[in-house]
């Protein structure tokens, strides 16, 4: 049975990776909803749009366009039928992205475009409120559990600092301000579904990490197909 699979956690939980590689290994395709989110804020910073402007940004949307690599990996990001992949994750789009995100028309015109993504099903859509906004409804909900020193840990190892440096603390300073920025905004606040299943990274590696997400997801097609 083709079933949606939603893949919640905070920031920098490995989300993304571990959605790709599970997704790859099940034949299923993926869709980092951050992506979408971070194309429209870059649209924001190309075409000098304030970040609470609603109107100009979801003028926006139909511009954006998810292409898929030859994996199924939604990963390419067209604004116009331009390629803009490599420059969303440069500092302005960081900076704002949030804010953006924060916009109720901005969400509520992004979503229509990630339910059509995940329609036909043998899917994994990987975000902050797919299992309780995006997909209610899915037939599995999974919430990658991660704590801020670990997420800040891997963020500093990925860009060459230590954890104990200036830089390093900046980084786990960030993702707890964004963190309760996320849990505490009106609009789709930063939670895990009720009836989510809790994933816990912390003390596992990527492989063991990928595993069981992969395993709880074929048990879940399996009962799925058998309902």
């Amino acid at each position: 049975s083709r079933i949606r699979v939603a893949l919640d956690g905070p920031g920098s939980s490995g989300k993304s990776s571990v959605g790709a590689a599970a997704a790859a290994t099940l034949g299923y395709r993926f869709l980092d909803t951050g992506i979408v989110y971070r194309a429209i804020t870059l649209a924001a910073v190309v075409r000098d749009i304030e970040p609470t402007d609603e109107a100009a940004l979801v003028a926006d949307v139909p511009e954006l366009e998810l292409v898929a690599d030859e994996s199924g990996n939604l990963r390419q990001v067209r604004l116009a039928g331009e390629d803009v992949t490599d420059r969303l994750h440069v500092g302005e789009v960081d900076r704002n992205v949030s804010a953006v995100s924060a916009q109720p028309a901005v969400r509520a015109a992004l979503l229509q475009r990630q339910r059509e993504v995940a329609a036909p099903g043998d899917v994994i859509l990987a975000g902050r409120d797919i299992g309780t906004v995006v997909l209610p409804d899915a037939e599995l909900k999974l919430w990658l559990e991660v704590s801020a020193e670990e997420r800040a840990r891997r963020r500093a190892m990925q860009r060459g600092v230590t954890f104990e440096s200036e830089e390093g603390q900046r980084i786990l300073a960030d993702l707890v301000r964004r963190d309760h920025l996320d849990s505490t905004r009106k609009t789709a606040p930063l939670q895990a579904a009720e009836d989510a299943v809790i994933v816990t990274s912390d003390g596992r590696d990527f492989d063991e990490t990928v595993t069981e997400v992969v395993r709880i997801i074929e048990d879940s097609a399996e009962r799925t197909a058998g309902a």
